[in-house]
């Protein structure tokens, strides 16, 4: 196999990609980076100095891809599968790349932001921050409530890199702040999110590590 995925199962813009590789059942090598461990995290600075993931490497080609989205771009590219992630038509497509963001920005920083920060050492912690981010992520969750009307997936009928960048930051965020009784139509699309094997999967293989995310619930804003 010539895809080497550096990636952590619990890291959800890691799971991003996974959802990716698992929809069109893509062969790869998985090497899990522990970057509380020395040599796993020297190995994979070796790999990417710049000691984010994930990162994809093919050794076919020798390129090194790190980010989600180009990581996804480039499978939909050059290892197409049986699920076309983005579209061949440029206005879908374009439409497929706008919600990517979307729910990166909007929703997947700041819910990391949230998460992170009641991780932090006592007197460690940032709450303007955390405040700006519970701010942000009520706005993205209205408008993704407006968008999911009458909609299965993210750009209409097909499952999309939208997709696939909409499931972790809604999982993880339903573990601090949950949505059911406020955004109902988000929470059916990520019921349904869940239930699609890939991410099931992509689940499944983060379940032992589900206890080192916090349990208790951050409070929003006021």
């Amino acid at each position: 196999m010539s895809l080497e995925l550096y990636f952590h199962p619990l890291s959800s813009f890691c799971q991003k990609v996974l959802i990716a590789l698992y929809e069109n059942d893509r062969q790869f090598t998985p090497r899990i980076v522990n970057l509380m461990e020395e040599k796993s995290r020297a190995a994979f600075l070796k790999v990417w100095p710049i000691g984010k993931f994930p990162v994809l490497r093919d050794t076919a080609t020798g390129r090194t891809i790190p980010e989600s989205t180009i990581i996804i771009e480039y499978l939909d590219q050059d290892y197409p599968g049986k699920t076309k992630l983005i579209p061949d038509d440029p206005e879908r497509a374009a439409e497929v790349r706008e919600w990517d963001r979307f729910f990166d920005l909007h929703l997947h920083l700041p819910m990391q932001k949230v998460i992170a920060d009641r991780m932090r050492p006592d007197g460690k912690s940032d709450p303007y921050g955390v405040e700006d981010a519970h701010r942000r992520i009520g706005v993205a969750l209205d408008l993704a409530e407006r968008r999911m009307a009458g909609r299965s997936w993210a750009v209409g009928e097909a499952f999309t890199m939208a997709d696939c960048a909409a499931a972790p930051p809604l999982f993880y965020l339903d573990t601090v702040r949950p949505f059911a009784a406020t955004h109902p139509k988000l929470a059916a699309y990520l019921g349904r999110l869940k239930a699609r094997p890939s991410y099931a999967r992509a689940l499944e293989e983060a379940k032992p590590y589900l206890d080192l995310v916090p349990k208790e619930k951050a409070k929003a804003p006021a």
